[in-house]
């Protein structure tokens, strides 16, 4: 299946109902999918799954602002050329999405260090453990969000 057949493969499962994505093409060979609930996760991953229309190579997170009122977080999967993203929408105040770890055991990875950097709650990750912040590290400090101030660290130089 060539890039074009993939994206089109995937923009047909996304868009099926019962909620389908908002899709957009930013490139020729990138698919952005902004799902209407968090709940259509692990569906939607499971049908790009068992449609061979890519593998997991990134998750990661986007902080837009304060003012933005939302974090994303966007599941990348990747067939040859092309790439399909899944953007999860959640209020800044409570960010959670599903864990994709029991579908995909490399999520564990990506999906920890979500938490640990941007807050986001994983539900139904059994280990959160940190992986790159020391362990004394402030609950609620999240050093990749935009509005992260080192001086609550106090820190001395």
């Amino acid at each position: 299946m060539n890039t074009e057949e993939t994206l089109a493969a995937a923009a047909k499962i996304l868009s099926d109902p019962p909620r389908p994505a908002e899709i957009t093409r930013p490139t020729p060979t990138w698919m952005n999918a902004l799902l209407a609930s968090p709940d259509d996760l692990l569906p939607m991953a499971g049908a790009l799954l068992d449609e061979h229309l890519g593998w997991l190579s990134c998750v990661t997170g986007l902080d837009p602002g304060i003012e933005a009122g939302y974090l994303e977080v966007l599941y990348h999967f990747s067939a040859g050329a092309a790439v399909i993203t899944l953007r999860v929408r959640r209020p800044r105040e409570i960010p959670a999405v599903p864990t994709l770890s029991d579908m995909i055991p490399i999520a564990e990875v990506f999906e920890r260090e979500l938490h640990e950097m941007f807050g986001v709650e994983i539900i139904g990750l059994r280990n959160i453990n940190k992986l790159y912040l020391p362990e004394d590290w402030p609950d609620g400090v999240y050093p990749l969000r935009k509005d992260f101030d080192p001086a609550v660290l106090n820190v001395s130089g």
